[in-house]
């Protein structure tokens, strides 16, 4: 077992209230944990993901049944973003227009999608369709190509996805088109032709290009891989619909703001503009008391 402390607040109840939206999710509210599928090399194991202590000291313990190596331990860290002290945050946007929201919503990482590829795969899936189905289409995906163990669902691999033919995915209620987007991609992360894995020290703005060369992969699915998949700290997604609405609430104005007034704005928010887009989306979510029992 590896015991971890860090720097409050952090408010992982509110992690697991997030995270419980997918039902792909192995958390459990009460005991205040989550099971993370992971490979060590090329076997897979489960990370217990623990929380111990409280918003203000937070604490962890991380517990599998293989060997915890730094390799895993620093991939959780990450995936939990517990090397980015909240504080700092949430001082530099009591100045702002958003500072009441951040005092309600206290101690609420950005938190990753537990691999790159699942979340590039999860992106394509959502695409024009609302989040219940969104969340419908992914599981069947991996129930039907993924794989469970110790009661966690790993997602397929590239390579495996790339051997399937389309119409196992359509199988799936999901288009031609999506399924085309979902292999072809695969494809080429498979062969190397996108190297997925290597995009760590790319700027925002070279990722942008690279990947909106792929068929299927668009502006919005790059700005939700930098966002969840790579934790990168400015991004506000300005054509977001829960974001306008989250702000048209904030102002109290009667139609949805304009673009405009949104980069006006934001400019306040900057460089933290990812915690902007996190805490205004969690303003109109339900909340953690409704959903964590």
């Amino acid at each position: 077992m590896v015991k971890i402390k860090i720097n409050g607040p952090y408010d992982f109840d509110r992690v697991l209230q997030r995270l419980s939206i997918d039902p792909l999710m192995a958390i459990h509210s009460t005991e205040r944990f989550v099971k993370v599928p992971m490979y060590q090399e090329k076997t897979p194991i489960v990370v217990k993901v623990q929380a111990t202590g409280t918003k203000q000291n937070p604490s962890f313990e991380l517990s599998s049944s293989a060997t915890l190596t730094e390799k895993e331990i620093q991939h959780i860290k990450a995936i939990f973003q517990w090397d980015k002290p909240l504080q700092d945050i949430s001082n530099h946007f009591a100045k702002t227009d958003l500072a009441t929201i951040f005092q309600e919503h206290e101690g609420t990482p950005l938190v990753l999608d537990f691999d790159l590829y699942h979340c590039l795969m999860k992106c394509i899936i959502h695409q024009q369709v609302n989040m219940k189905f969104a969340h419908t289409l992914t599981e069947r995906f991996v129930h039907t190509f993924g794989f469970e163990k110790e009661g966690v669902w790993f997602y397929p691999k590239p390579e495996d996805v790339a051997k399937l033919d389309y119409e196992q995915i359509t199988a799936l209620k999901m288009s031609r088109r999506k399924a085309e987007y979902i292999i072809d991609t695969s494809k080429l992360i498979a062969t190397g032709d996108l190297p997925l894995y290597s995009l760590d020290n790319i700027s925002d703005e070279e990722i942008l290009k690279m990947l909106i060369k792929v068929r299927g992969i668009g502006p919005w699915t790059v700005q939700n891989l930098l966002l969840f998949g790579l934790g990168r700290p400015n991004l506000f997604p300005i054509a977001d619909i829960g974001i306008q609405n989250a702000l048209k609430k904030l102002k109290g104005l009667d139609q949805k703001p304009t673009v405009l007034q949104m980069q006006e704005w934001a400019k306040d928010w900057e460089p933290y503009l990812s915690y902007a887009s996190l805490y205004l989306w969690r303003s109109i979510e339900p909340q953690v008391e409704e959903l964590v029992k």
